[in-house]
C-alpha cells in the first residue's frame, strides 16, 4: 500500500510539473523572452509518465505538435523554424538589452543565453523537404 501511494504523490508531482511547463510554454507564445519550445518540450516529458491523455494532446496539438514530435525523435527542425526562432531570439534579446536593462553583467548574461540557445539551436538537425512528421 505504501509503494501505490508513493508512485501516486509521483504522478501528481510530475503532473504539476507538467501543468507549470505546459503553463509557461504556452506563456512564451506571446512573451518573447520565456522559450516555448525548451518548456514544451518538458512537459512532453512529464505528461508522458503521469497523463497518457495530456502526452497525447501535445504531441498532436495543430499548432506545435509536429515541432515537438520532430525534436523529440530526433528528426530536427525545419530551416524556416531555426531561422525564425534565433531571428526572435536575437531582436528579444538586443531590445531587452538596449532598453529594458541598463547593468553591464545582466546584458552580459542576456548575450550569453543567447549564444547558448543560438548553438544549441544550430547543432539540431535541420529537416529536409518532405521529412517532417504528419499529424
Amino acid at each position: 500500500m505504501k509503494k501505490n501511494g508513493k508512485r501516486v504523490a509521483g504522478r501528481v508531482l510530475l503532473f504539476s510539473g507538467g501543468s507549470l511547463s505546459l503553463g509557461l510554454g504556452i506563456i512564451g507564445i506571446f512573451l518573447p523572452v520565456l522559450p516555448t519550445t525548451p518548456f514544451l518540450i518538458l512537459a512532453a516529458f512529464l505528461f508522458a509518465k503521469s497523463s497518457r491523455r495530456i502526452h497525447y494532446w501535445i504531441l498532436h496539438n495543430r499548432l506545435f505538435g509536429r515541432y515537438i514530435r520532430n525534436y523529440v525523435s530526433g528528426r530536427g527542425m525545419a530551416p524556416a523554424a531555426k531561422l525564425l526562432v534565433i531571428a526572435v531570439l536575437w531582436v528579444t534579446i538586443c531590445l531587452s538589452a538596449l532598453l529594458a536593462v541598463s547593468t553591464l553583467w545582466v546584458r552580459i548574461v542576456l548575450f550569453a543565453v543567447a549564444v547558448g540557445v543560438s548553438i544549441h539551436i544550430l547543432t539540431i538537425p535541420t529537416l529536409k523537404k518532405g521529412e517532417e512528421d504528419t499529424p
